[in-house]
């Protein structure tokens, strides 16, 4: 029987209770798809006897662990298998790391899907352990930008606190956004948010800010969110401010440093600010911001940042999730606590099934992921970020669970893929 050691890295930012690893369910599944070819020694997060086994592995077992990986990535030898379940953002995690590992220069690849295919890729590693992973390109990955793009925007971004630490592999390249789009980043403060935030409760009471957002009141809230709307729309008039002050056409913010200094989230405000045509991300990332705004630019269209959270490789299914969107761009939504923490507003929202286009530009311009798919479903379940969509996306498996630029993608309805390209003036590779 093959011995497998299974090293395992969880964040404490989520606010579900995990199994212990050696317990879960999932594992046992995989093992149980493999017919007692394999069996997983589970070694947590202690690093020290990494590579002693036939095959080492790390489980990525929940988003926010980008981080830890960066710390323990210099202990590491060979290729890095990430496996990943469809719970807790574990496959937008192990995304960022994968293209954190290429951009080290360094091999590796994602073993996701059910755990009879897991079980297979495993089977199929195994009979060659030292073989080079597969880095071959794509068509969906397009490369490079025709010099010059024919696209300016000529704009100026806010970033609101720096990029949060566990996008490892989106920091981006400056000089190419200003030479190449004729994009300026404006750094922020973390803390002129809060303290505009501040002011903004001191000024307005919670029934004005209520009345920011028609239809809400407190009768219509549940009662676990009573508390936090009025603040988190309080959020939403200091962004305002922020943007007119320095001149912003779009912004992006830390909003994880909103939870402990606030006791709230970034993601109604930044709901509110897309659907008004101001491009917001979250988290910091800068790469999904500039993102937005070429799609806005050039389809007129509002973009759902999300995690792919979610693929099947066999059927070109795919689960993206994030707990903010645009709220143009929704048929319905209701409102809901953030999924890692457990507080703030959330959104839970649903899309028109249909034609859509994903997105993402790399952060240093060299080359960018367009494709089109199909929405199939909207999703409610309670183990992933609120607003959730199934879509089916054909042929492009390989380049999520291979060559992801980063883990945020831009969804955006619609078929646009044509426009974008011609946009940027890109073609395959």
């Amino acid at each position: 029987m093959l011995d497998i050691a299974l090293y395992t890295i969880t964040s404490g930012l989520h606010a579900e209770v995990l199994p212990d690893a050696a317990q879960e369910l999932f594992l046992k599944a995989v093992e149980d798809a493999g017919r007692q070819a394999f069996t997983f020694d589970v070694r947590g997060s202690a690093f020290n006897d990494w590579g002693t086994h036939d095959l080492s592995f790390i489980y990525i077992r929940t988003g926010g662990t980008e981080g830890a990986f960066r710390e323990v990535f210099p202990r590491l030898d060979g290729p890095v298998v990430l496996l990943t379940s469809g719970r807790s953002n574990s496959l937008a995690a192990s995304m960022e790391i994968l293209s954190f590992l290429r951009r080290q220069g360094r091999e590796g690849r994602i073993l996701h899907g059910s755990p009879v295919s897991i079980a297979r890729q495993i089977l199929s590693l195994s009979g060659n352990t030292d073989a080079p992973l597969s880095t071959t390109a794509v068509d969906y990955c397009l490369v490079p930008f025709v010099q010059p793009c024919g696209l300016r925007l000529t704009a100026r971004y806010g970033v609101v606190g720096k990029p949060s630490d566990w996008l490892i592999a989106s920091d981006p390249d400056r000089d190419a956004l200003f030479s190449r789009l004729d994009a300026e980043l404006v750094d922020i403060p973390i803390s002129k948010l809060i303290s505009e935030t501040e002011n903004v409760t001191g000024e307005m009471s919670p029934e004005q800010l209520l009345s920011l957002l028609p239809g809400c009141d407190d009768a219509s809230l549940p009662p676990s969110l009573r508390a936090s709307m009025p603040r988190s729309l309080a959020i939403y008039v200091a962004l305002k401010r922020i943007v007119g002050r320095y001149r912003l056409s779009g912004v992006t913010v830390r909003c994880f440093d909103l939870l402990d200094t606030l006791h709230n989230t970034g993601c109604l405000a930044l709901a509110l600010l897309n659907a008004e045509g101001i491009p917001a991300s979250c988290e910091g990332d800068i790469p999904a911001l500039i993102s937005m705004a070429v799609a806005r630019r050039v389809t007129g269209v509002n973009g759902f940042q999300a995690n792919p959270s979610r693929i099947d490789p066999e059927s070109g299914d795919m689960v993206f999730a994030h707990c903010t969107a645009p709220l143009d761009i929704l048929r319905d939504y209701t409102f809901d606590t953030h999924f890692e923490s457990g507080i703030g507003v959330a959104i839970r929202g649903e899309m028109t099934e249909g034609y859509v286009t994903l997105f993402k530009l790399s952060p240093d311009l060299d080359r960018c992921f367009i494709c089109e798919g199909e929405l199939l479903e909207n999703l409610h379940e309670t183990h992933l970020c609120r607003t959730q969509l199934r879509l089916h996306v054909e042929g492009a498996s390989d380049y999520f669970l291979r060559h992801s630029i980063g883990n945020h993608h831009i969804i955006l309805p619609g078929r646009h893929a044509e426009a974008l390209k011609k946009a940027l003036g890109v073609g395959p590779a």
